[in-house]
């Protein structure tokens, strides 16, 4: 079993930016591609990124190329998402996810784990 938990989400201006961070429990952490998603009221869940068990290898939604950087830290169990140059359309829940088998570009259809979501407000 893991547990994930989300932090670092608020309220911050178009311009700004946000790093999140998501702790994760369990010994095989180090194994599991990561991914952290985004849903918005009214919309469908979608993939922001994904970072494999080595973070060697990374996947983003063209949306927020350029913008958003995933990060891992195996050692602490932790899953980084940096957010830079926010848009008020980036405003979301941000969820973050761990899948057993998979690679950044499956990580959708196998999630095993879903954090419990932290709010991510951008003002124009």
């Amino acid at each position: 079993q893991v547990q994930l938990v989300e932090s670092g989400g608020g309220l911050v201006q178009a311009g700004g930016s946000l790093r999140l961070s998501c702790a994760a429990s369990g010994r095989t952490f180090s194994s599991y591609t990561m991914g952290w998603f985004r849903q918005a009221p009214g919309k469908e869940r979608e993939l922001v990124a994904a970072i494999s068990w080595s973070g060697g290898i990374t996947n983003y939604a063209n949306s927020v190329k350029g913008r958003f950087t995933i990060s891992r830290d195996n050692a602490k169990n932790t899953v980084y998402l940096q957010m830079s140059s926010l848009k008020p359309e980036d405003t979301a829940v941000y969820y973050c996810a761990a899948a057993e088998r998979g690679g950044v570009y499956s990580i959708r259809t196998l999630i095993n784990y879903w954090g419990q979501g932290t709010q991510v407000t951008v003002s124009s």
